[in-house]
């Protein structure tokens, strides 16, 4: 018993994942402390936590831990981890990378679809008994640059791809990849912006990549392009967006992330014509918890076994 790991479950979901432990045949080598979200650890469970599985923590408590060698973060962004005045050098932290995968790809398509065929308009003609005819836009042969080829990206790219469309994008560190045509790096991002006609952001939130989506890139889109943000609401100028949105210099945006979370009901984007608003449904899938379970425990037992964790946070580089 005293050779066990102490492990706290900071979520409300803490259910499923002690089910995964037992599953993965790990229960017996952790003593598992759940805790819901509205709660705090006690003294008790600040001295002697080992691991910790949390969406966030406030600043201070992670000093608090000094057992603490792994955290692991239930979502895949990370900013409010690394913008922690007291996160310790030598904490070990993983994030939920690429658990989005079995949602976000399909729900990206989705709104892709959403502003090149005419459904919504045809919905709310039907509301008035209307028959108007209206002509759906072909996204077979158009370009779809995607700023961000991660793992998503990737999947979005094999989909799109079999829908006839060309994909362009940017990577970090870029190489070929399957169903992509041309991956650049960040620095040539302004020539994906000039080519697409559906511009996808994908990128995490760290100091380069905000306002990324400023006038001046906006201005580099075609007027008939579209921008779809899946990433991070700071990754565009909103009120450069709202002119670009309200001049045309755009054809519009679907958002699905915002800076302020949920989004004020006295955001101009409410009520900006060829802005549409999502309440982030993006990524949110009804098993995500069992989702993350799985990556959550393959690391746990790594972490046990003393072996390198998977999707572990690069912090000079933000995600």
């Amino acid at each position: 018993m005293t050779n066990r790991a102490r492990l706290l479950l900071w979520t409300d979901a803490a259910a499923r994942y002690v089910e995964a432990i037992g599953a993965a045949g790990l229960a017996d080598r952790v003593t598992v402390d759940q805790l819901s979200r509205k709660d705090k650890p006690s003294a008790d469970q600040l001295a002697n936590t080992d691991a910790l599985m949390a969406v966030g923590v406030p600043a201070g408590m992670l000093p608090a831990m000094p057992k603490l060698r792994w955290a692991q973060s239930m979502t895949a962004g990370v900013e409010g981890w690394l913008a922690l005045p007291d996160l310790p050098a030598g904490l070990t932290l993983t994030c939920a990378r690429g658990t989005h995968r079995e949602s976000m790809p399909e729900n990206i398509i989705g709104a892709l679809m959403f502003v090149a065929k005419p459904y919504a308009v045809n919905a709310e003609n039907q509301k008035r008994r209307q028959w108007v005819q209206t002509v759906a836009q072909p996204i077979n042969g158009k370009t779809l640059g995607i700023l961000g080829l991660g793992e998503i990206g990737q999947e979005v790219a094999r989909i799109a791809a079999a829908l006839g469309m060309r994909v362009i994008g940017t990577k970090r560190r870029p190489q070929p990849m399957d169903h992509v045509t041309e991956v650049l790096p960040p620095e040539r991002t302004d020539e994906v912006l000039a080519q697409s006609d559906f511009v996808l952001l994908l990128l995490p939130a760290t100091p380069e990549t905000d306002s990324l989506m400023n006038a001046e890139r906006l201005a580099m889109m075609k007027p008939s392009a579209w921008l779809l943000n899946f990433g991070r609401g700071h990754l565009i100028d909103d009120d450069a967006l709202i002119a670009a949105a309200k001049a045309k210099t755009i054809a519009g945006a679907v958002l699905d992330v915002y800076r302020q979370e949920p989004l004020p009901a006295d955001h101009p984007f409410w009520i900006t014509d060829g802005i549409v608003v999502l309440p982030h449904i993006g990524g949110p899938h009804p098993q995500r918890d069992s989702i993350v379970a799985k990556l959550f425990v393959e690391n746990l037992r790594r972490f046990l076994d003393g072996e390198t964790l998977k999707e572990v946070v690069d912090r000079a580089a933000g995600y």
